[in-house]
């Protein structure tokens, strides 16, 4: 086997090691998730409330894989997001920001966190209210949830990309609620957020993607977003949009001396992940990132909007196609929900039934499965502190 061939095998699933990354990302992805829903309180800053969740991955993620060998980059792979009511996603404001909760806000909460490359996304909908959800509210984050639930279940070896897109609108009509269009589940590999394989939200004749048979031993980002609204969300303004990723297969002179400053900085902090403008020095930016989109050095991640007075939920977890079942790493409990409408049909009640974990015959991969499992126990790094304690941010 050369380098090469060792290398690539070495970025799969069917090593430990590398599971025990995806595992050790997404628990301190899932305790960056229950930081930021415990900060969301009436007049809170949305801006405050973001920077405490990049600080807290960064934080958390510098606590690990200290004493290696060979230095492994780690941190925050997609900015903390909290948009709220209507709003789809992307919504990180700069520090000026004064955007504040307010008590009933509907608040979609995104975020994710990598170790070596390998990424734990997460997106969880919250209600800043007590009590349970109820009416129309508790029907979107119902419909968000059982459509995660059953993608979960049909995202699967040997099952296709369109089967999975087919369900989640089914459900989603079930609660009388559309799913938002030009969501994409990636695939996700080393240091790829954004995979080529991809399940589209909905499908319609003007939106197409490759057909594509899920395989044992890849890892998705799921992704749904659900509206009580038509589902079509519009970009109202662009100076709302904070959060790009570097396109890394385009080059452009830049003419203006603040745009070779930022896109420079971008280059050496934040050469493949997204990243939040606030990391950047405010002034500076506002001039820079014009040019660097001008000539497409930068891909945008644009704050998208349903009409005033729809609401919008969005679930996003990480899944492992393992040997022997799916194995999702991230989420965070509902509150309780109430919603006006029930799932009676039965087809959407038979995915709901199926199981998660496959038995497989013959002792060899079974074995070799419980193995790897038990060496991921075995080679858990040092568990991340539950706690918010004054540490300097590494970029």
């Amino acid at each position: 086997m050369s380098d090469d061939e060792r290398d690539e095998k070495e970025l799969d699933i069917s090593s430990h090691e590398v599971v025990t990354k995806y595992k050790t990302a997404a628990e301190i992805v899932n305790k960056a998730l229950k930081l930021v829903i415990s900060e969301c309180k009436p007049k809170a800053k949305i801006v405050d409330i973001c920077e405490k969740g990049d600080l807290f991955i960064r934080e958390q993620t510098g606590n690990v894989y200290k004493n290696v060998k060979r230095k492994i980059e780690r941190g925050v792979a997609f900015p903390t997001c909290l948009s709220v009511n209507n709003t789809v996603c992307h919504f990180s404001p700069l520090a000026s920001d004064e955007t504040v909760l307010e008590e009933g806000d509907i608040m979609k909460i995104d975020m994710a966190c990598h170790i070596d490359g390998f990424i734990a996304a997460v997106a969880h909908t919250h209600v800043l209210q007590e009590g349970p959800v109820t009416g129309r509210a508790a029907d979107v984050l119902a419909a968000a949830n059982t459509a995660a639930e059953v993608a979960l279940r049909l995202i699967r070896p040997g099952k296709k990309n369109k089967d999975v897109s087919d369900a989640i609108q089914k459900v989603a009509a079930a609660y009388d609620c559309k799913i938002v269009e030009g969501v994409l589940s990636h695939q996700m590999k080393q240091f790829v957020i954004d995979g080529n394989k991809v399940v589209l939200s909905v499908t319609n004749p003007e939106t197409r993607v490759d057909e594509a048979e899920f395989e044992e031993n890849e890892v998705y980002a799921i992704d749904i977003v659900t509206s009580t609204g038509d589902g079509k969300p519009k970009l109202l303004d662009e100076k709302q949009t904070t959060i790009y990723k570097r396109a890394v297969d385009r080059s452009y002179h830049l003419k203006m001396k603040a745009s070779r400053f930022i896109f420079s900085e971008i280059s050496q902090k934040f050469p493949i992940m997204p990243f939040s403008a606030r990391a950047l020095e405010e002034k500076r930016a506002r001039l820079g990132l014009v040019e660097c989109m001008n000539h497409e050095l930068l891909q945008p991640y644009p704050v998208l909007h349903e009409k005033p007075g729809d609401f919008v939920a969005h679930i996003k977890f990480t899944v492992l196609l393992m040997p022997n079942g799916s194995d999702r790493l991230s989420s965070y409990p509902l509150q309780e929900l109430q919603p006006s409408k029930t799932v009676d049909d039965p087809e959407i009640k038979a995915w709901l039934a199926l199981g998660t974990k496959t038995k497989k015959k013959g002792g060899g991969k079974k074995k070799k499965g419980k193995k790897g499992d038990k060496a991921d126990e075995l080679a858990e790094p040092a568990e991340p502190k539950d706690s918010t304690n004054e540490a300097t941010p590494q970029d």
